[in-house]
């Protein structure tokens, strides 16, 4: 199984980790405070899970999330990162963040801006758009009538097969929006940022966004 290394332990980087484990696969946490801050949220993890420094999650994920607020992208250690896929879970949102204006401005997006600080990675946009309770509650067998489904985006087809992978074993169908550049489809107050919709209901969705 794989190591999943976790930049940014949230409510979204901790629903994937319960999730990661419970499929039999390694994490590694970390956050801005320390890794002693995660004591608990390890334990209760079991043994699969450890925390250690952002770097230390980095270097040693075989697959590494980074799950922090927009505005603190520039915080994201690119060396540890070089040549690894990243899953991009951050969403832009202006009240917490401040005005990017390039974003505003529809220049890039989200996912664009932290590829370019991680020039190295190979980066997939994902599990932005579900609320992490979802991660778990929402997770069903494949073939289950109705099954959610989650949108990708990024520019190597290789990434995104082994994070299409991953969110297929999570429990969810996937819906492939193209390029990274797409990935602003599912952002944000677009129709595909939050409700359940099935893989045909996404790429409708995707495609008003």
């Amino acid at each position: 199984m794989a190591t999943i290394g976790l930049i940014g332990s949230g409510n979204i980087g901790q629903a994937i980790a319960r999730q990661a484990v419970a499929h039999g696969h390694n994490v590694v946490l970390s956050n801005s405070r320390g890794p002693e801050t995660l004591a608990d949220v390890v334990a209760a993890l079991g043994p699969l899970a450890s925390a250690a420094t952002a770097a230390e999650a980095g270097a040693t994920g075989d697959l590494v999330v980074v799950t922090v607020p927009f505005k603190n992208y520039t915080r994201i250690p690119a060396e540890p990162l070089g040549g690894k896929t990243v899953i991009d879970t951050n969403n832009y949102y202006f009240e917490r963040d401040g005005h990017f204006p390039d974003i505003d401005s529809g220049r890039t997006s989200v996912s664009e801006v932290l590829a370019a600080h991680l020039p190295d990675s190979h980066v997939v946009k994902a599990f932005n758009n579900i609320a992490a309770a979802a991660i778990g509650d929402e997770a069903a067998p494949a073939g289950t009538p109705n099954r959610r489904a989650l949108p990708i985006a990024g520019d190597d087809a290789e990434a995104k097969k082994t994070v299409a992978a991953l969110i297929e074993e999570f429990g969810f169908d996937v819906v492939d929006a193209g390029p990274l550049a797409e990935g602003r489809r599912f952002d944000r107050d677009k129709p595909a940022y939050g409700p359940h919709l099935t893989a045909e209901q996404l790429r409708e969705a995707l495609a008003q966004g």
